[in-house]
């Protein structure tokens, strides 16, 4: 099992928040029964997976993609916020991990040379943005349901670290991309997230800026403005680059990778709608509403292309009727 597997989670979790949030209930409770189901799978796969063998977790790279956790469980506590065990306990599990994880990658990045982490460098390694992002709007929900005025202040730390961990992992993507010439060839979906980093960035801070009061809240609505700007800035270069390595003949083959295209979809199309409310600028949530259904069909395609090389790789491990593969 692949470090960043609960990709899918986030994925699936996010597109059913968007959904809720242009009306679509039935899309909704149904993806976010599937989120839910495919956390539990995943936790019980990687226990049996990784207790045979264990992630490298001094790789990086591993380190990285392991965020992937911290924002499935953030994204499901926001999906269903109103049970209040269900908030803490993926808010605390969330935080452990992230925790954890957190001093796994800084003692990584101290070990590693700059070439090293600039040749490695992919859109993934945005995740510990993303899931420190994810954990700041933990923050405020729990804040609002404790009235801990000190959960907010936390909140508001935890995001301006995520957006410094965004602005030093995109330093080096882009060394990498520049030193690369920008060769489509080394294009892959998780390059999204680099919208996606800022689009969660945008929904945190939407969030404090709700909650908070006078100079702290003028702020965060300035700062979450242009985090959106930033992240729909991205959007033109990503599609430049995607539809130029989708002419390769391997480029459009299922890989788990594919979830983290879906992602930042569903996450711009919430991140839209939010500051549509926050500013109160109308249109926002017409492209809010056209991007969920970009995002709801995008999701539909990685299911189905998931699920169909599933059931060819069960196919080539089952025995033939007379015993023999």
């Amino acid at each position: 099992m692949k470090p960043d597997a609960f990709a899918a989670v986030m994925a699936t979790g996010i597109v059913s928040i968007a959904a809720a949030d242009h009306g679509h209930h039935v899309i909704s409770d149904g993806l976010g029964v599937l989120a839910a189901a495919g956390l539990v799978i995943l936790v019980a796969v990687a226990a049996i997976s990784w207790s045979k063998q264990s992630p490298d977790v001094t790789d990086v790279d591993v380190t990285v993609r392991l965020f992937t956790f911290v924002a499935a469980c953030a994204v499901l506590d926001s999906r269903f916020i109103s049970i209040r065990g269900v908030l803490w306990t993926l808010g605390l599990l969330a935080a452990t991990t992230w925790l954890v994880l957190g001093m796994l990658l800084v003692r990584n990045l101290v070990r590693s040379r700059w070439h090293e982490l600039r040749e490695s460098a992919r859109g993934a390694w945005e995740l510990p943005s993303v899931g420190t992002s994810g954990l700041a709007i933990v923050m405020v929900m729990l804040a609002r349901h404790t009235d801990w005025y000190a959960l907010l202040i936390a909140a508001v730390a935890m995001w301006v670290l995520a957006m410094a961990v965004y602005a030093a992992m995109t330093w080096l993507i882009l060394a990498r991309a520049f030193a690369a010439r920008l060769d489509p060839n080394g294009f892959e979906p998780d390059a999204w997230i680099l919208m996606g980093g800022l689009a969660i960035a945008t929904l945190a801070g939407d969030h404090i800026h709700h909650d908070a009061t006078g100079r702290l809240a003028e702020a965060a609505w300035l700062v979450t403005v242009g985090t959106w700007v930033v992240a729909t800035a991205w959007i033109p270069p990503l599609l430049y680059f995607g539809v130029r390595h989708a002419r390769r003949p391997d480029a459009l083959r299922f890989a788990g990778v594919w979830w983290a295209m879906v992602f930042p979809l569903g996450m711009y199309s919430v991140a839209t709608d939010t500051t549509s409310a926050e500013t109160g600028w109308a249109a926002l949530t017409t492209i809010s509403h056209v991007v969920f259904w970009i995002a709801f069909g995008s999701w539909a395609i990685v299911a189905a292309a998931g699920l169909s090389r599933l059931g060819s790789q069960t196919r080539l491990h089952l025995p033939s009727r007379h015993g023999l593969k």
